[in-house]
């Protein structure tokens, strides 16, 4: 009997790309532009993952919805400029061992990669094609056409769109958004230790890996059902 199709749904900043340094920076920049007092760091990087407009109410809850939206639009701008100054593969490093694993998983026949992301469109071509990671990923699911994390929305497209059943899915992620999203959409998870939000927060996740090497052992033992 042939093995089913498999599905690994990855998370993007703080999962596979490092980008804590330029996603600070943006994010004061921008709320300097607004006038308004940047958040502290552990603010910031405790929201990555939500999309945008989720993010800037919960730094700036006493803005305003015009100053939320300024705020959103001069951090994509901020964004962008960095990109285009410094490069993305340079202000977004992969994560050590990363493309490594990735190529792992991408050379079994049976599994398939995804990604669902908080990232617009624009912003996971230009990162995928710096690294050269587009043909890997069959399902690419972003903050443009989706509710942000931890609506199940864009799991459920994934799985949607490869046609795999969602017990031989596992979504792997950074945060907490991601295994809410995972729960949600009755998908198992895997938390990654080296992002943005600590263990502490990854308390729904199926499993935990410390680094990229154990991840495919890892997801091998859960589609075993040796929880």
């Amino acid at each position: 009997m042939d093995a089913p199709l498999r599905l690994v749904i990855f998370d993007v900043d703080g999962t596979l790309v490092d980008s804590q340094a330029v996603i600070v920076a943006c994010m004061k920049t921008a709320f300097s532009e607004v006038g308004l007092a940047a958040p502290e760091r552990a603010d910031i990087l405790g929201g990555v993952g939500l999309s945008l407009h989720m993010l800037m109410p919960l730094l700036a809850p006493n803005a305003s919805a015009a100053a939320h939206e300024a705020l959103s639009t001069a951090y994509k701008s901020a964004f962008m400029a960095h990109r285009e100054e410094t490069g993305v593969a340079a202000s977004s490093p992969l994560y050590p061992g990363a493309l490594e694993c990735l190529n792992a998983l991408h050379d079994v026949p049976d599994v398939l990669l995804g990604v669902a992301t908080g990232k617009s469109k624009r912003g996971l071509d230009k990162l995928l094609e710096a690294f050269d990671l587009a043909p890997k990923f069959v399902t690419q699911q972003v903050a443009d056409f989706h509710p942000s994390k931890p609506h199940p929305a864009m799991i459920l497209s994934a799985l949607q769109e490869t046609g795999v059943d969602a017990q031989h899915a596992v979504m792997v992620g950074d945060t907490s958004f991601d295994m809410d999203m995972a729960a949600s959409a009755g998908v198992r998870s895997v938390g990654v230790t080296w992002g943005y939000h600590g263990r502490d927060r990854l308390g729904r996740a199926t499993r935990t890996v410390d680094n990229f090497q154990a991840l495919p052992d890892v997801l091998n033992e859960m589609w075993e059902n040796k929880q």
